[in-house]
Formats: C-alpha cells, sequence, structure tokens
C-alpha cells in the first residue's frame, strides 16, 4: 500500500529560518510528504511557486512581501496550486480576508504539530482545512449575512469617497495611511468612517469586513 501514497509536494513560505526547520522536519517524517522549497518573503513564495509547482503552499501571512499578496498571485498564476495559512492570528478579521485572498485551509501555529500534517492532506485532495474556532465563526457569519441580506443598506447610498474609506478600514490601514494614500487629513478620515457607519447601522471593523464581503466591495488592492 505504502507505494500507492501519491506524494504531496509542500512549499514552505515563513520569514523565520527555524520555523522553516522544524515545519519541514514535521513533514518530512510523513511518507507521503516532501518539502521542495523555502520561501522567507511573499516575492519569493510567488516565483517559487511558479518554477517548482508545488501542491501546497504552507504560506504565513506575516512576512515581507505579505503573505495575503502572495496567496492572491499564487492562486492566479499556478491554480493547481493549493495555499494553506499558517498563523499566530485567530481573529476573525484575518479569517475572512484570508478566504478571501483563496486559501484553502487556515491553521493556527499553536496547533501545527497536531494539526498541520492533516490540513495539507485535505487540501492537497481539493478540500479545505479550519481550526475548529475557525469553522464556528465562518458559520456564525455565514447566518449573519443570511440575516443582513433582507435588511442591509446598498453601497449606492455610500459617496465615492466613502467606498475608498470603507477599504481602507476594512483592510487594516490606519487613519493616517488612509490618510497618505487618499490626499485627506487623518481628521477627514475619521469623519468618513462615522458617516459610513452611521449611515450602514455598522457598529464595528468586523461588521464592515461582513458587509464589503456581502456586497463584493474588497478587491485585491485599492486605488
Amino acid at each position: 500500500m505504502e507505494g500507492l501514497l501519491k506524494t504531496i509536494r509542500v512549499l514552505l513560505a515563513d520569514d523565520h529560518p527555524v520555523v522553516r526547520a522544524g515545519l519541514r522536519a514535521l513533514l518530512e517524517s510523513e511518507q507521503d510528504m516532501q518539502v521542495v522549497g523555502e520561501a522567507a518573503t511573499g516575492w519569493q513564495a510567488v516565483t517559487l511557486a511558479q518554477e517548482l509547482g508545488p501542491d501546497v503552499v504552507v504560506m504565513d501571512i506575516s512576512m515581507p512581501g505579505n503573505g495575503l499578496d502572495a496567496t492572491r498571485q499564487i492562486r492566479s498564476l499556478c491554480p493547481e496550486t493549493q495555499v494553506l495559512i499558517l498563523t499566530i492570528h485567530a481573529q476573525e478579521y484575518y479569517l475572512f480576508l484570508v478566504l478571501k485572498a483563496g486559501a484553502a485551509g487556515y491553521v493556527l501555529k499553536s496547533t501545527a504539530d497536531t494539526e498541520l500534517v492533516s490540513a495539507i492532506r485535505a487540501v492537497a485532495q481539493g478540500g479545505a482545512f479550519l481550526y475548529p474556532s475557525g469553522a464556528k465563526m465562518l458559520v456564525e457569519d455565514y447566518l449573519a449575512r443570511l440575516e443582513r441580506s433582507q435588511t442591509s443598506t446598498s453601497p449606492e447610498t455610500l459617496s465615492d469617497r466613502e467606498l475608498e474609506v470603507l477599504k481602507f478600514t476594512v483592510l487594516g490601514y490606519t487613519a493616517s495611511e488612509a490618510a497618505d494614500a487618499l490626499a485627506l487629513s487623518p481628521k477627514s478620515v475619521e469623519t468618513y468612517r462615522a458617516r459610513i457607519m452611521q449611515k450602514l447601522d455598522l457598529h464595528s471593523r468586523v461588521e464592515l469586513v461582513q458587509y464589503a464581503l456581502l456586497h463584493g466591495l474588497l478587491t485585491e488592492s485599492v486605488e
């Protein structure tokens, strides 16, 4: 039976050499896994994914080159390659952005020793993998969106500038960062944010993310 095992070719993308070494040791102890390359930045991950054609990329999102951007590019350039996010972040906000970027799974580093191998096998076979509390958040979000879909305010009520501020907000930009990008003052950005929340009857960034996903407002980049 061992000869029938299909080897899963894995690319590791993390900016910490010690983490990569630990992951390599963990995965190469499995008979059906082979680490074919390592990347220390998102840019390297994209390049190596194209060169090596791995079955799965294990991607850290908090590294130079932005793991989320790298995930989007790999899914676009290498559609046969699945991306599995491995991160310390357990917040709902990150989960939604990861799924929006096209990742097939999301594993917490704190549980990598027990969940990563199973997660890689799942996504390599075309499935998905979420850590238990993440799956619960996703279900709760789906139910919340079903409820909102009947009553949510249309994005058409927002001005073009308000839509721009909304996108920067849900992507995690501070008021100062958004102000620099939009040629506004930070105070003006805060004013726009308050107006957006009031118009949409929303009360937190998580609700803004849910709203943006529901209405297809999150694009790969902001202009």
